[in-house]
């Protein structure tokens, strides 16, 4: 496994190979390519280049495959309500514009075949409780759920956060609506969390029944 400076990256990869998805760690392979503390620009032909912003993995797939961007964020600690109902916590989604804007064009630049999608790496406090979340990754005892957008519906219903810092993100309700799991689970799935990714056609298959 490469060698990572945030846990959330690391914990994503473990997922991937845990799950046996075939993926490449786009900053490694940047170091294969590049000269060190070389940056890559572009241009449309109108247009002064542009730095483009790197995105962290390329997931392979029978559906499209993933450009995938991670964005690591940490869940407050749940405490049980009076009537002993589980919490939900809000679940921030607040991307930049750099963001943006780079997998927009790192999307032209891999053309058909190729989504770009967020996927939201959020790292619990304490362990989850049973039932809250169906997306779970356990990696050097830290507990941690996903939730996978792709870049068309992040920015259909985006607003603005923060104009002095770029920064954008999505109402509750409509992240919501419009994120998912990242790929299929072996545990019970939300009906609500249409996964964004299916790396092995399962056609609602769980991945142990596929590996069996």
């Amino acid at each position: 496994m490469a060698q990572r400076r945030h846990h959330y990256e690391c914990a994503f990869e473990h997922h991937l190979r845990e799950s046996r998805i075939p993926y490449v760690a786009v900053n490694e392979a940047r170091k294969a390519l590049l000269p060190p503390k070389a940056h890559l620009r572009t241009a449309a032909s109108n247009e002064d280049p542009q730095t483009l912003k790197n995105f962290d993995f390329v997931i392979y797939g029978d559906t499209p495959n993933l450009l995938v961007e991670i964005k690591g964020r940490k869940l407050p600690q749940l405490r049980d309500r009076k009537d002993g109902s589980l919490p939900r916590p809000r679940l921030e989604s607040w991307v930049t514009m750099d963001d943006i804007e780079s997998l927009t064009r790192w999307q032209k630049l891999f053309g058909p075949g190729y989504e770009a999608v967020f996927v939201f790496v959020y790292w619990c406090s304490q362990t989850p409780p049973d039932g809250l979340f169906g997306e779970l990754i356990e990696c050097q005892g830290r507990w941690y759920t996903l939730r996978a957008i792709t870049l068309s519906d992040y920015t259909s219903a985006m607003r603005v956060r923060s104009p002095r810092w770029r920064t954008v993100h999505l109402l509750s309700a409509d992240f919501d609506r419009l994120a998912g799991a990242f790929a299929p689970s072996n545990l019970d799935p939300d009906p609500s969390l249409v996964p964004v990714f299916d790396p092995f056609n399962t056609d609602n298959r769980t991945l142990g029944e596929v590996f069996a």
